[in-house]
Protein backbone atom coordinates (compact mmCIF):
# COMPACT_ATOMS: atom_id res chain seq x y z
CA UNK A 1 0.00 0.00 0.00
CA UNK A 2 1.13 3.55 -0.71
CA UNK A 3 1.32 5.57 2.52
CA UNK A 4 4.39 7.68 1.80
CA UNK A 5 5.25 9.56 -1.40
CA UNK A 6 8.27 7.37 -2.37
CA UNK A 7 6.13 4.24 -1.90
CA UNK A 8 4.66 4.99 -5.33
CA UNK A 9 8.09 4.48 -6.93
CA UNK A 10 8.69 1.29 -4.94
CA UNK A 11 5.33 -0.14 -6.00
CA UNK A 12 5.84 0.82 -9.66
CA UNK A 13 9.28 -0.85 -9.59
CA UNK A 14 7.71 -4.05 -8.28
CA UNK A 15 4.95 -4.05 -10.91
CA UNK A 16 7.00 -3.05 -13.97
CA UNK A 17 10.65 -2.37 -13.15
CA UNK A 18 11.64 -1.85 -16.81
CA UNK A 19 9.03 0.83 -17.50
CA UNK A 20 10.58 4.26 -18.06
CA UNK A 21 10.11 6.55 -15.08
CA UNK A 22 12.24 9.63 -15.84
CA UNK A 23 13.62 11.15 -19.04
CA UNK A 24 15.92 14.17 -19.17
CA UNK A 25 17.67 15.20 -22.37
CA UNK A 26 19.37 11.99 -23.58
CA UNK A 27 19.24 10.14 -20.26
CA UNK A 28 16.49 7.97 -18.82
CA UNK A 29 15.76 5.85 -15.77
CA UNK A 30 13.42 2.89 -15.44
CA UNK A 31 11.35 2.55 -12.28
CA UNK A 32 13.70 -0.22 -11.18
CA UNK A 33 16.72 2.05 -11.62
CA UNK A 34 15.00 4.99 -9.91
CA UNK A 35 14.17 2.73 -6.97
CA UNK A 36 17.75 1.45 -6.69
CA UNK A 37 19.49 4.81 -7.05
CA UNK A 38 17.14 6.61 -4.65
CA UNK A 39 17.73 3.79 -2.15
CA UNK A 40 21.49 4.31 -2.51
CA UNK A 41 21.13 8.03 -1.82
CA UNK A 42 18.86 7.35 1.16
CA UNK A 43 21.45 4.99 2.70
CA UNK A 44 24.22 7.51 2.05
CA UNK A 45 22.26 10.23 3.82
CA UNK A 46 21.57 8.00 6.80
CA UNK A 47 25.25 7.02 6.95
CA UNK A 48 26.09 10.72 7.05
CA UNK A 49 23.84 11.32 10.05
CA UNK A 50 20.47 12.23 8.54
CA UNK A 51 17.62 11.18 10.82
CA UNK A 52 13.86 11.20 10.57
CA UNK A 53 12.52 14.75 10.49
CA UNK A 54 15.72 16.39 9.25
CA UNK A 55 15.60 18.88 6.41
CA UNK A 56 17.92 18.18 3.48
CA UNK A 57 18.56 20.84 0.85
CA UNK A 58 18.60 20.29 -2.91
CA UNK A 59 20.91 22.55 -4.92
CA UNK A 60 20.66 21.07 -8.41
CA UNK A 61 19.73 22.02 -11.94
CA UNK A 62 16.95 20.02 -13.59
CA UNK A 63 18.45 16.61 -14.19
CA UNK A 64 18.10 12.88 -13.68
CA UNK A 65 19.81 13.42 -10.31
CA UNK A 66 17.16 15.90 -9.19
CA UNK A 67 14.49 13.19 -9.48
CA UNK A 68 16.67 10.65 -7.66
CA UNK A 69 17.36 13.20 -4.94
CA UNK A 70 13.85 14.14 -3.92
CA UNK A 71 12.86 10.47 -3.53
CA UNK A 72 16.13 9.54 -1.82
CA UNK A 73 15.74 12.27 0.78
CA UNK A 74 12.21 11.21 1.63
CA UNK A 75 13.26 7.53 1.79
CA UNK A 76 15.83 8.54 4.40
CA UNK A 77 12.99 9.90 6.54
CA UNK A 78 13.88 13.55 5.90
CA UNK A 79 12.05 16.39 4.18
CA UNK A 80 13.50 17.80 0.98
CA UNK A 81 13.98 21.56 0.68
CA UNK A 82 14.56 22.64 -2.94
CA UNK A 83 16.73 25.74 -3.33
CA UNK A 84 16.39 28.08 -6.30
CA UNK A 85 19.80 27.84 -7.98
CA UNK A 86 19.24 31.26 -9.59
CA UNK A 87 18.46 33.04 -6.31
CA UNK A 88 20.93 35.52 -4.79
CA UNK A 89 23.35 34.03 -2.23
CA UNK A 90 21.87 36.12 0.58
CA UNK A 91 18.41 34.64 -0.02
CA UNK A 92 19.77 31.10 -0.16
CA UNK A 93 21.78 31.70 3.01
CA UNK A 94 18.59 32.81 4.78
CA UNK A 95 16.69 29.67 3.75
CA UNK A 96 19.53 27.33 4.76
CA UNK A 97 19.83 28.92 8.19
CA UNK A 98 16.11 29.40 8.79
CA UNK A 99 15.34 25.78 7.91
CA UNK A 100 18.37 24.32 9.70
CA UNK A 101 19.79 22.51 6.68
CA UNK A 102 22.89 20.47 7.61
CA UNK A 103 23.05 18.26 4.49
CA UNK A 104 22.91 19.51 0.92
CA UNK A 105 22.59 17.40 -2.23
CA UNK A 106 24.26 19.05 -5.20
CA UNK A 107 26.49 18.42 -8.25
CA UNK A 108 30.00 19.31 -9.46
CA UNK A 109 28.68 22.00 -11.84
CA UNK A 110 27.33 23.97 -8.85
CA UNK A 111 30.83 24.62 -7.50
CA UNK A 112 30.68 28.42 -7.89
CA UNK A 113 27.26 28.66 -6.27
CA UNK A 114 28.39 26.42 -3.41
CA UNK A 115 31.40 28.62 -2.69
CA UNK A 116 29.08 31.65 -2.45
CA UNK A 117 26.52 29.75 -0.40
CA UNK A 118 29.07 28.43 2.10
CA UNK A 119 31.04 31.65 2.35
CA UNK A 120 29.23 32.55 5.57
CA UNK A 121 31.29 31.52 8.61
CA UNK A 122 28.14 30.41 10.46
CA UNK A 123 26.69 28.25 7.67
CA UNK A 124 24.98 25.19 9.23
CA UNK A 125 25.83 22.91 6.27
CA UNK A 126 28.03 20.05 7.45
CA UNK A 127 27.91 17.66 4.49
CA UNK A 128 27.80 18.10 0.71
CA UNK A 129 26.38 15.11 -1.15
CA UNK A 130 27.30 14.83 -4.82
CA UNK A 131 30.03 17.49 -4.87
CA UNK A 132 33.78 17.14 -5.19
CA UNK A 133 36.11 18.52 -2.54
CA UNK A 134 36.25 22.31 -2.64
CA UNK A 135 39.29 24.09 -1.24
CA UNK A 136 38.47 26.18 1.79
CA UNK A 137 35.10 24.50 2.45
CA UNK A 138 34.93 22.69 5.78
CA UNK A 139 31.87 20.56 5.00
CA UNK A 140 32.33 16.83 4.33
CA UNK A 141 32.09 15.76 0.68
CA UNK A 142 30.49 12.61 -0.74
CA UNK A 143 30.63 12.16 -4.53
CA UNK A 144 27.95 10.65 -6.76
CA UNK A 145 30.46 7.88 -7.51
CA UNK A 146 30.62 7.07 -3.79
CA UNK A 147 26.82 6.96 -3.70
CA UNK A 148 26.76 4.48 -6.60
CA UNK A 149 28.86 2.04 -4.54
CA UNK A 150 26.35 2.02 -1.67
CA UNK A 151 23.84 -0.79 -1.14
CA UNK A 152 20.62 -0.33 -3.14
CA UNK A 153 18.45 -2.40 -0.81
CA UNK A 154 15.27 -0.83 0.56
CA UNK A 155 15.59 1.18 3.76
CA UNK A 156 12.85 1.60 6.37
CA UNK A 157 12.60 5.25 7.44
CA UNK A 158 10.01 4.72 10.16
CA UNK A 159 8.06 7.69 8.79
CA UNK A 160 4.31 8.08 9.10
CA UNK A 161 2.13 9.78 6.54
CA UNK A 162 1.81 12.80 8.87
CA UNK A 163 5.57 13.40 8.83
CA UNK A 164 7.09 16.18 6.74
CA UNK A 165 7.86 15.30 3.12
CA UNK A 166 9.00 18.65 1.72
CA UNK A 167 9.26 22.37 2.48
CA UNK A 168 9.01 24.94 -0.30
CA UNK A 169 10.07 28.51 0.28
CA UNK A 170 8.13 31.27 -1.41
CA UNK A 171 7.91 35.05 -1.22
CA UNK A 172 6.91 36.57 2.10
CA UNK A 173 5.21 39.93 2.63
CA UNK A 174 7.76 40.88 5.34
CA UNK A 175 10.63 40.73 2.86
CA UNK A 176 11.74 37.28 4.03
CA UNK A 177 10.82 33.97 2.34
CA UNK A 178 8.44 31.60 4.12
CA UNK A 179 8.62 27.82 4.10
CA UNK A 180 5.44 25.90 3.24
CA UNK A 181 5.40 22.53 5.05
CA UNK A 182 3.72 19.56 3.37
CA UNK A 183 3.43 16.09 4.82
CA UNK A 184 3.41 12.80 2.94
CA UNK A 185 -0.34 12.72 3.53
CA UNK A 186 -1.02 16.11 1.95
CA UNK A 187 1.29 15.45 -1.01
CA UNK A 188 -0.17 12.00 -1.58
CA UNK A 189 -3.75 13.29 -1.34
CA UNK A 190 -2.93 15.79 -4.07
CA UNK A 191 -1.30 13.09 -6.20
CA UNK A 192 -4.32 10.77 -5.83
CA UNK A 193 -6.72 13.61 -6.63
CA UNK A 194 -4.78 14.58 -9.78
CA UNK A 195 -4.48 10.91 -10.76
CA UNK A 196 -8.25 10.48 -10.60
CA UNK A 197 -9.42 13.84 -11.99
CA UNK A 198 -7.13 13.68 -15.03
CA UNK A 199 -7.36 9.91 -15.57
CA UNK A 200 -3.60 9.37 -15.47
CA UNK A 201 -2.37 5.98 -16.62
CA UNK A 202 0.89 4.09 -17.08
CA UNK A 203 1.01 4.94 -20.80
CA UNK A 204 1.02 8.67 -20.12
CA UNK A 205 4.05 10.86 -20.66
CA UNK A 206 4.09 14.02 -18.52
CA UNK A 207 6.36 17.05 -18.61
CA UNK A 208 8.21 18.24 -15.55
CA UNK A 209 8.04 21.87 -16.63
CA UNK A 210 8.60 23.57 -13.28
CA UNK A 211 11.74 23.58 -11.10
CA UNK A 212 11.60 21.71 -7.79
CA UNK A 213 11.14 24.90 -5.75
CA UNK A 214 7.92 25.61 -7.68
CA UNK A 215 4.84 23.70 -6.45
CA UNK A 216 3.73 22.72 -9.98
CA UNK A 217 6.58 20.16 -9.99
CA UNK A 218 4.79 17.92 -7.49
CA UNK A 219 2.03 17.09 -9.98
CA UNK A 220 4.46 15.59 -12.48
CA UNK A 221 6.59 13.57 -10.07
CA UNK A 222 4.02 12.39 -7.54
CA UNK A 223 0.87 11.90 -9.64
CA UNK A 224 3.00 10.50 -12.46
CA UNK A 225 4.67 7.93 -10.18
CA UNK A 226 1.30 6.95 -8.74
CA UNK A 227 0.15 6.07 -12.25
CA UNK A 228 3.46 4.43 -13.18
CA UNK A 229 3.75 7.01 -15.99
CA UNK A 230 6.85 8.60 -17.55
CA UNK A 231 7.94 12.08 -16.51
CA UNK A 232 10.01 14.08 -19.01
CA UNK A 233 12.11 16.75 -17.29
CA UNK A 234 12.19 19.87 -19.44
CA UNK A 235 15.55 21.65 -19.39
CA UNK A 236 15.62 25.41 -18.95
CA UNK A 237 17.04 25.82 -22.45
CA UNK A 238 13.68 24.77 -23.92
CA UNK A 239 11.76 27.34 -21.91
CA UNK A 240 13.63 30.16 -23.65
CA UNK A 241 12.82 28.88 -27.16
CA UNK A 242 9.10 28.10 -27.64
CA UNK A 243 9.67 26.45 -31.02
CA UNK A 244 12.26 24.15 -29.46
CA UNK A 245 9.84 23.39 -26.63
CA UNK A 246 7.02 22.45 -28.99
CA UNK A 247 9.42 20.16 -30.86
CA UNK A 248 10.26 18.45 -27.56
CA UNK A 249 6.54 17.93 -26.87
CA UNK A 250 6.22 16.28 -30.28
CA UNK A 251 9.40 14.21 -30.11
CA UNK A 252 8.62 12.88 -26.62
CA UNK A 253 4.97 12.24 -27.53
CA UNK A 254 3.78 14.08 -24.41
CA UNK A 255 0.21 13.16 -23.46
CA UNK A 256 -0.42 15.27 -20.33
CA UNK A 257 0.94 18.80 -20.08
CA UNK A 258 0.61 20.86 -16.88
CA UNK A 259 2.06 24.35 -17.04
CA UNK A 260 1.28 28.05 -16.57
CA UNK A 261 -0.73 30.16 -19.06
CA UNK A 262 2.32 32.27 -19.88
CA UNK A 263 4.16 29.23 -21.27
CA UNK A 264 1.12 28.17 -23.30
CA UNK A 265 0.79 31.68 -24.72
CA UNK A 266 4.45 31.63 -25.75
CA UNK A 267 3.93 28.26 -27.46
CA UNK A 268 0.86 29.59 -29.27
CA UNK A 269 2.48 32.79 -30.54
CA UNK A 270 6.08 31.61 -31.10
CA UNK A 271 6.03 27.82 -30.92
CA UNK A 272 5.32 26.91 -34.58
CA UNK A 273 2.49 24.64 -33.45
CA UNK A 274 1.21 24.26 -37.02
CA UNK A 275 4.49 22.51 -37.89
CA UNK A 276 4.36 19.98 -35.03
CA UNK A 277 2.66 16.61 -34.65
CA UNK A 278 1.05 16.95 -31.22
CA UNK A 279 -1.67 14.36 -31.71
CA UNK A 280 -0.42 12.42 -28.67
CA UNK A 281 -1.31 15.38 -26.44
CA UNK A 282 -4.61 14.45 -24.81
CA UNK A 283 -4.83 16.84 -21.85
CA UNK A 284 -3.53 20.36 -21.23
CA UNK A 285 -3.82 21.55 -17.64
CA UNK A 286 -3.00 25.12 -16.70
CA UNK A 287 -2.92 27.06 -13.46
CA UNK A 288 -1.04 29.63 -11.44
CA UNK A 289 -2.61 32.71 -13.03
CA UNK A 290 -5.63 33.67 -15.16
CA UNK A 291 -5.47 32.62 -18.82
CA UNK A 292 -6.42 35.48 -21.23
CA UNK A 293 -9.42 34.26 -23.17
CA UNK A 294 -8.19 35.32 -26.61
CA UNK A 295 -5.14 33.08 -26.22
CA UNK A 296 -7.05 30.19 -24.67
CA UNK A 297 -9.61 30.18 -27.48
CA UNK A 298 -6.87 30.28 -30.12
CA UNK A 299 -4.88 27.49 -28.46
CA UNK A 300 -7.94 25.26 -28.23
CA UNK A 301 -8.53 25.85 -31.94
CA UNK A 302 -4.90 24.97 -32.72
CA UNK A 303 -5.14 21.72 -30.71
CA UNK A 304 -8.69 20.48 -31.36
CA UNK A 305 -7.99 16.94 -30.12
CA UNK A 306 -6.83 17.94 -26.62
CA UNK A 307 -8.88 18.52 -23.48
CA UNK A 308 -8.23 21.67 -21.44
CA UNK A 309 -8.57 22.14 -17.67
CA UNK A 310 -8.05 25.04 -15.31
CA UNK A 311 -6.55 23.93 -11.98
CA UNK A 312 -6.55 26.27 -9.01
CA UNK A 313 -4.80 26.03 -5.67
CA UNK A 314 -2.17 28.02 -3.78
CA UNK A 315 0.99 26.11 -2.85
CA UNK A 316 -0.35 25.98 0.71
CA UNK A 317 -3.19 23.65 -0.34
CA UNK A 318 -1.84 22.25 -3.63
CA UNK A 319 -4.66 21.81 -6.14
CA UNK A 320 -8.13 22.15 -4.67
CA UNK A 321 -10.48 23.20 -7.50
CA UNK A 322 -10.70 22.32 -11.17
CA UNK A 323 -12.69 23.26 -14.23
CA UNK A 324 -12.81 21.27 -17.44
CA UNK A 325 -13.15 23.80 -20.25
CA UNK A 326 -16.07 22.87 -22.53
CA UNK A 327 -15.91 22.74 -26.31
CA UNK A 328 -17.02 25.04 -27.77
CA UNK A 329 -16.67 27.88 -25.26
CA UNK A 330 -20.04 29.62 -25.24
CA UNK A 331 -18.73 33.01 -24.08
CA UNK A 332 -15.30 33.81 -25.49
CA UNK A 333 -15.10 37.17 -23.68
CA UNK A 334 -15.74 36.15 -20.05
CA UNK A 335 -12.83 34.53 -18.17
CA UNK A 336 -13.43 30.89 -17.33
CA UNK A 337 -14.07 30.00 -13.67
CA UNK A 338 -11.66 28.15 -11.39
CA UNK A 339 -14.33 25.48 -10.98
CA UNK A 340 -15.44 23.46 -8.00
CA UNK A 341 -13.56 21.70 -5.21
CA UNK A 342 -12.79 18.03 -5.46
CA UNK A 343 -14.78 15.62 -3.29
CA UNK A 344 -12.40 15.70 -0.31
CA UNK A 345 -12.27 19.49 0.01
CA UNK A 346 -14.56 22.20 1.32
CA UNK A 347 -14.71 25.84 0.27
CA UNK A 348 -16.12 28.75 2.25
CA UNK A 349 -16.50 32.36 1.11
CA UNK A 350 -16.29 34.95 3.89
CA UNK A 351 -16.55 38.71 4.21
CA UNK A 352 -14.01 41.03 5.86
CA UNK A 353 -15.29 40.01 9.30
CA UNK A 354 -14.99 36.27 8.55
CA UNK A 355 -18.76 35.87 8.34
CA UNK A 356 -19.66 33.01 6.00
CA UNK A 357 -21.46 34.21 2.86
CA UNK A 358 -24.17 31.86 1.66
CA UNK A 359 -25.41 33.87 -1.33
CA UNK A 360 -23.46 34.91 -4.43
CA UNK A 361 -21.75 37.83 -2.70
CA UNK A 362 -18.02 38.06 -3.47
CA UNK A 363 -15.60 37.39 -0.63
CA UNK A 364 -12.36 35.69 0.37
CA UNK A 365 -11.99 31.99 -0.43
CA UNK A 366 -11.14 29.66 2.46
CA UNK A 367 -10.18 26.02 1.81
CA UNK A 368 -10.22 22.95 4.03
CA UNK A 369 -8.69 19.89 2.40
CA UNK A 370 -6.52 16.85 2.99
CA UNK A 371 -4.06 18.47 0.57
CA UNK A 372 -3.51 21.40 2.97
CA UNK A 373 -0.10 22.29 4.39
CA UNK A 374 0.83 21.79 8.04
CA UNK A 375 1.85 25.43 8.27
CA UNK A 376 4.85 27.69 7.70
CA UNK A 377 8.18 26.44 9.00
CA UNK A 378 9.18 28.17 12.23
CA UNK A 379 6.69 31.01 11.72
CA UNK A 380 3.96 30.81 14.40
CA UNK A 381 3.10 34.43 13.67
CA UNK A 382 2.18 33.62 10.07
CA UNK A 383 0.35 30.44 11.04
CA UNK A 384 -2.02 32.43 13.23
CA UNK A 385 -2.95 34.55 10.23
CA UNK A 386 -3.05 31.72 7.69
CA UNK A 387 -5.75 29.59 9.29
CA UNK A 388 -9.30 30.36 10.39
CA UNK A 389 -11.43 28.27 12.76
CA UNK A 390 -14.87 28.69 11.25
CA UNK A 391 -16.57 25.31 11.60
CA UNK A 392 -16.73 22.19 13.73
CA UNK A 393 -17.04 22.36 17.50
CA UNK A 394 -15.00 24.04 20.20
CA UNK A 395 -13.47 20.68 21.12
CA UNK A 396 -12.96 19.60 17.49
CA UNK A 397 -12.53 22.70 15.35
CA UNK A 398 -12.20 22.66 11.58
CA UNK A 399 -9.37 24.85 10.33
CA UNK A 400 -9.46 26.51 6.92
CA UNK A 401 -6.59 28.03 4.99
CA UNK A 402 -7.21 31.69 4.13
CA UNK A 403 -6.18 31.96 0.48
CA UNK A 404 -6.33 35.75 0.21
CA UNK A 405 -8.11 35.26 -3.14
CA UNK A 406 -11.41 36.97 -3.82
CA UNK A 407 -14.07 34.85 -5.52
CA UNK A 408 -17.80 34.66 -6.11
CA UNK A 409 -19.95 31.59 -6.50
CA UNK A 410 -21.76 31.44 -9.83
CA UNK A 411 -25.28 30.10 -10.28
CA UNK A 412 -23.95 26.78 -11.57
CA UNK A 413 -21.81 26.31 -8.44
CA UNK A 414 -18.48 27.15 -10.05
CA UNK A 415 -16.18 29.69 -8.42
CA UNK A 416 -15.12 32.81 -10.31
CA UNK A 417 -11.71 34.28 -9.45
CA UNK A 418 -11.84 38.06 -8.91
CA UNK A 419 -8.32 38.95 -7.73
CA UNK A 420 -6.09 39.15 -4.67
CA UNK A 421 -7.05 40.44 -1.27
CA UNK A 422 -3.45 41.30 -0.49
CA UNK A 423 -0.54 42.32 -2.70
CA UNK A 424 0.54 38.98 -4.08
CA UNK A 425 0.72 38.61 -7.86
CA UNK A 426 1.68 36.01 -10.43
CA UNK A 427 4.15 36.95 -13.15
CA UNK A 428 5.24 34.39 -15.75
CA UNK A 429 3.78 31.72 -13.49
CA UNK A 430 5.85 32.73 -10.44
CA UNK A 431 4.29 33.97 -7.24
CA UNK A 432 5.68 37.32 -6.10
CA UNK A 433 4.83 39.41 -3.06
CA UNK A 434 4.95 43.06 -4.10
CA UNK A 435 5.57 43.95 -0.46
CA UNK A 436 8.74 41.81 -0.53
CA UNK A 437 9.95 43.64 -3.63
CA UNK A 438 9.16 46.97 -2.02
CA UNK A 439 10.89 46.00 1.23
CA UNK A 440 14.02 45.04 -0.72
CA UNK A 441 14.04 48.35 -2.61
CA UNK A 442 13.73 50.28 0.63
CA UNK A 443 16.84 48.53 1.94
CA UNK A 444 18.90 50.37 -0.70
CA UNK A 445 20.71 53.29 0.90
CA UNK A 446 19.88 55.88 -1.79
CA UNK A 447 16.12 55.16 -1.62
CA UNK A 448 13.96 57.32 0.60
CA UNK A 449 10.52 55.99 -0.41
CA UNK A 450 9.39 53.21 -2.72
CA UNK A 451 6.19 51.86 -4.21
CA UNK A 452 5.93 48.53 -6.04
CA UNK A 453 2.96 47.74 -8.26
CA UNK A 454 1.99 45.46 -11.14
CA UNK A 455 1.15 46.63 -14.64
CA UNK A 456 -0.49 44.41 -17.28
CA UNK A 457 1.53 43.86 -20.41
CA UNK A 458 1.18 41.82 -23.58
CA UNK A 459 0.06 38.19 -23.59
CA UNK A 460 -1.83 38.42 -20.33
CA UNK A 461 1.02 38.56 -17.85
CA UNK A 462 2.03 41.22 -15.33
CA UNK A 463 5.09 43.41 -15.18
CA UNK A 464 6.59 44.55 -11.86
CA UNK A 465 7.17 48.29 -11.68
CA UNK A 466 8.76 50.27 -8.86
CA UNK A 467 8.73 54.03 -8.34
CA UNK A 468 11.23 55.52 -5.91
CA UNK A 469 12.07 58.85 -4.32
CA UNK A 470 15.79 59.19 -3.74
CA UNK A 471 17.42 60.77 -0.73
CA UNK A 472 18.65 64.35 -1.47
CA UNK A 473 22.31 63.34 -1.39
CA UNK A 474 21.74 60.52 -3.90
CA UNK A 475 20.60 62.47 -6.95
CA UNK A 476 23.44 61.02 -9.06
CA UNK A 477 22.19 57.43 -8.59
CA UNK A 478 20.46 56.00 -11.67
CA UNK A 479 17.72 53.45 -12.13
CA UNK A 480 20.30 51.13 -13.71
CA UNK A 481 22.42 51.32 -10.54
CA UNK A 482 19.45 50.37 -8.34
CA UNK A 483 18.33 47.51 -10.58
CA UNK A 484 21.85 46.10 -10.67
CA UNK A 485 21.85 45.91 -6.86
CA UNK A 486 18.36 44.42 -6.75
CA UNK A 487 19.48 41.56 -9.01
CA UNK A 488 21.78 40.50 -6.17
CA UNK A 489 18.93 40.57 -3.64
CA UNK A 490 15.90 39.09 -5.40
CA UNK A 491 15.14 36.06 -7.60
CA UNK A 492 15.26 37.01 -11.28
CA UNK A 493 11.47 36.84 -11.65
CA UNK A 494 10.99 39.30 -8.75
CA UNK A 495 13.38 41.95 -10.11
CA UNK A 496 11.32 44.93 -11.38
CA UNK A 497 11.08 45.20 -15.13
CA UNK A 498 10.98 48.97 -14.77
CA UNK A 499 12.20 51.33 -12.07
CA UNK A 500 11.55 55.07 -12.22
CA UNK A 501 12.63 57.92 -9.98
CA UNK A 502 10.05 60.47 -8.87
CA UNK A 503 10.17 63.82 -7.11
CA UNK A 504 6.85 63.23 -5.32
CA UNK A 505 4.23 60.49 -5.05
CA UNK A 506 0.48 60.83 -5.50
CA UNK A 507 -1.17 60.46 -2.08
CA UNK A 508 -4.51 59.35 -0.71
CA UNK A 509 -6.49 61.60 1.61
CA UNK A 510 -4.87 59.81 4.56
CA UNK A 511 -1.38 60.63 3.25
CA UNK A 512 -0.56 57.10 2.03
CA UNK A 513 1.14 56.51 -1.31
CA UNK A 514 -1.57 56.12 -3.95
CA UNK A 515 -0.22 53.01 -5.69
CA UNK A 516 -3.34 52.69 -7.80
CA UNK A 517 -2.66 56.11 -9.33
CA UNK A 518 0.94 55.09 -10.05
CA UNK A 519 -0.28 51.87 -11.60
CA UNK A 520 -2.82 53.66 -13.80
CA UNK A 521 -0.26 56.18 -14.96
CA UNK A 522 2.27 53.44 -15.80
CA UNK A 523 -0.34 51.39 -17.66
CA UNK A 524 -1.34 54.40 -19.77
CA UNK A 525 2.30 55.12 -20.56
Amino acid sequence: MVFLLPDAVTEAAQVASERTAIVCRKESLSYGQLEQRSNQLARTLVDQGVIRGDRVGIFLDKSIESAITLYGIMKAGAAYVPLDVSAPPARLDYVVKHCGIHHLVTAPNKRRGLVQLLASSDSPIECLIGAPAIEGIRARHISWKDISLTSSSHIESGCLDQDLAYIMYTSGSTGEPKGIMHSHASGLSYAKWAHDVYSLRAEDRLTNHAPLHFDLSTFDFFAGALAGATTVIVGDEYLKLPASYSQLLADEKITTFFTVPYTLTQLLTRGALDQRDLTALRWIIFGGEPFPMKYLVSLMAALPHARFSNMYGPAEVNGCTYYHVPRPIEDEETPIPIGTTWRNADALIVDEDDHILTDNTPGELLIRSSTMMQGYWNRPDLNKLAFAKLAGTEEHPHYYYCTGDLVERLDDGNLKFLGRKDRQIKTRGYRVELDEVEASVLKLAPVEEAAAFAVPYGEGSLSIHVAVILAPESNQVTSIDLLKTLKEMLPWYSVPQKLTTEFTFPRTTSGKIDRRALQTRAAQA
